[in-house]
């Protein structure tokens, strides 16, 4: 039997450890930028233990870096409580738990050999991050709708402090990921300027995922929060136009549209919203979105008159066309 303190695991609700196979040494000390290396394998509670993931079967173990897990702080928790070479099973309650669906993904996705960050992710807010999008996987979308507790079984492989490896742009401090952000802006201001839309989009990306890692940090709605999401949504914006530019018409559309559902005054949205509907001859939906950027902003009344125009004259040809099409058919 475990002693008392093994089962109910550093004080903390809603965990319970059970050492299945000792480690050896002292506890090693968890600092931030530590690299840490282990498997881990995540069953459901139910009678067959169900696994869900298993790194072992991948055949690699996980890597991560102290102070910057990808968003499943609880496995730092329970990785600080072990000894080199100890295996440990931890049960973990549904507040624990329940973004555990969105790691898994980046997980899988890395494993497979795509790339980890699914764009959607970022770019809707993060409210709206849990409003309901296919994971794409069917066991992580049940467990998205319906968190429940989790089994994780993680063998401790090594701990290594930050001067013993090299750390790369993934395993940056909030604070150098802030710094990053102008840089990447800059690059990607450079690129578009340029006619490179295809690299200005890789730097925007890039600068709104520094972001949003600090991001999911802060509480909702809150001052640094709502700083955050304001630079997002500007490198956002960014990243439409050069989508504009190249014929990404459906993508700027759903970008614009996630903002505007979070923050109904952002009048560049709607303006290059209705600049993606006017080429994709949505008539109606271009006039509204442009009559709601003259009530946000009448200092946009010269651009809108313009693009107006654009829109009359694309319209005229459409018809003209469809004219003519009908005219050969009769």
């Amino acid at each position: 039997m475990a002693d008392m303190q093994d089962t109910m695991l550093l004080g903390l609700e809603g965990i319970k450890k059970t050492i299945l196979h000792g480690g050896t040494g002292d506890i090693p000390k968890l600092r931030t930028g530590a690299k840490v290396t282990f498997h881990f394998r995540t069953q459901l509670c139910d009678d067959d233990r169900t696994v869900i993931d298993d790194s072992k079967v991948v055949g690699t173990p996980m890597e991560v870096v102290i102070g910057n897990m990808f968003k499943l702080d609880i496995w730092e928790t329970l990785l600080s409580s072990m000894r080199i070479g100890e295996v440990a099973e931890f049960w973990c309650d549904i507040i624990h738990t329940g973004v555990y669906p969105l790691v898994a993904k980046s997980m899988r996705r890395i494993a497979e050999g795509k790339d980890p960050v699914d764009w959607h992710i970022h770019t809707c807010g993060m409210a709206n991050m849990f409003a309901y999008h296919s994971l794409g996987y069917d066991d992580l979308d049940e467990l998205m709708k319906e968190p429940q507790p989790l089994y994780f079984v993680l063998e401790l492989i090594k701990v290594q402090q930050p001067s013993e490896y090299n750390r790369e742009t993934w395993a940056m401090s909030d604070e150098e990921r802030l710094k990053a952000v102008p840089i990447l802006h800059g690059q990607g201001n450079k690129f578009y300027k340029q006619g490179q839309f295809q690299e200005a989009t890789q730097k925007y990306k890039e600068a709104i995922i520094c972001i949003k890692n600090v991001q999911t940090k802060e509480k909702a709605w809150e001052v640094p929060w709502l700083k955050l999401e304001k630079m997002a949504n500007t490198l956002t914006l960014n990243y439409c136009q050069c989508l504009l530019r190249m014929e990404e018409y459906y993508e700027v559309i759903e970008h614009t549209s996630d903002i505007i559902n979070q923050h109904p005054g952002a009048a560049k949205a709607f303006f290059l919203r209705g600049k993606a509907h006017m080429e994709v001859w949505n008539e109606a939906e271009a006039r509204q979105d442009f009559s709601r950027v003259l009530d946000l902003d009448p200092g946009m009344k010269k651009a809108i008159k313009k693009e107006l125009a654009l829109l009359n004259m694309r319209m005229e040809e459409k018809n003209q066309e469809d004219r003519n099409k009908y005219k050969g058919m009769f």
